[in-house]
């Protein structure tokens, strides 16, 4: 299955970085073509091809029912956001789901002051969770899936990394809800994605924030990108937006994307059955972790991240040292 990744990623060529402000973009360029006919997550629910609901009256946190009524196979990716029912879920790792069938999908809550049914059934807001949380939750469900526990994630450090998301970013809700985050960086949010523009045959891309990579996301067909690439940038421009710090921005070089992609083909690779069709695949080495989803040979999705590194962690502190400053200011007024 290793060779399966190496020979996608030796066929993309990496196109002419794009950035705004700390935020990096260098297209994957690919000829790679599954031939396989699906439609995304968005398409199937604003064409009511499909119904996500609770998987009872009761429910329970970590698992969603998928209703395909349609014949088409239908691509849900990991860390989509489903919005709606007793409380907000994000899928824990990407999905293709078989034409009419039903199908129990992995999730974790994304909104932790609420259990109540708002709607009988869960809509797209086309929000993805931030690539930092997805990052920790792809780690996350690997050790789950090592453990026999299934595609699960840590719901406790997932709370608590939304919340501290929040509170840095003044972005507190009632329910603790991750939408709120988007919602208050909405204006800031359209400011990165208006710089950047898709690429002919782009088929995916690797981010870079403040002047070093932290992941990729790539996919079967340029078409899958295409449809989920405002999507993407967004998600990296929220860990961009969270990590700005004034003089930060240093400059990025292809070599250091090429060097990633190596890292990627030669990590670690184990393979099992997807939640719904094809095989999943979790890349790991002591640099990065990601996975991939693959059917007949060809891959659909791969993502791949760069683990925390002590960069990272030292900006969380210096974010939260200055929004604990602002905090003891307000109350001193």
């Amino acid at each position: 299955m290793q060779t399966i990744i190496q020979n996608y990623l030796n066929g993309a060529k990496i196109g002419r970085k794009q950035s705004h402000r700390n935020l990096a973009v260098f297209p994957l360029l690919s000829g790679y073509a599954t031939g396989l006919d699906y439609i995304t997550l968005d398409e199937a629910l604003t064409e009511e091809l499909i119904e996500v609901v609770e998987v009872s009256e009761e429910g329970t946190v970590p698992e969603l029912k998928v209703v395909n009524k349609s014949p088409c196979m239908v691509l849900i990716m990991d860390g989509e956001e489903l919005v709606g029912a007793k409380q907000n879920r994000i899928v824990n790792t990407t999905i293709l789901i078989q034409g009419k069938s039903t199908t129990l999908i992995p999730v974790s809550c994304v909104e932790q002051g609420r259990w109540s049914h708002v709607s009988p059934r869960f809509e797209s807001k086309e929000r993805l969770m931030s690539s930092q949380l997805r990052a920790m939750k792809a780690e996350q469900v690997h050790r789950s899936i090592r453990r026999s526990d299934g595609f699960r994630a840590d719901q406790s450090a997932i709370w608590n990394e939304i919340s501290s998301k929040a509170a840095r970013m003044e972005a507190d809700s009632p329910t603790m809800a991750m939408s709120e985050i988007y919602e208050k960086k909405r204006a800031a949010l359209d400011g990165y994605v208006r710089h950047f523009r898709l690429a002919e045959m782009q088929a995916g891309a690797v981010f870079l924030i403040n002047g070093k990579v932290v992941g990729l996301d790539s996919f079967g067909k340029p078409e899958t990108f295409a449809k989920v690439f405002r999507k993407l940038v967004e998600s990296y421009a929220l860990d961009a937006i969270d990590w700005f710090e004034e003089g930060s921005t240093r400059k990025t070089s292809k070599s250091e994307v090429t060097k990633f992609l190596l890292g990627a083909s030669a990590a670690r690779v184990e393979n099992r059955s997807s939640v719904g069709l094809g095989t999943d695949l979790r890349l790991e080495s002591n640099k990065l972790t990601g996975f991939a989803l693959a059917l007949e040979e060809h891959i659909l999705h791969l993502s791949v991240f760069v683990r925390s590194n002590g960069h990272r962690e030292e900006t969380y502190r210096s974010r939260m040292q200055r929004y604990s400053a602002r905090r003891r200011g307000r109350r001193n007024e």
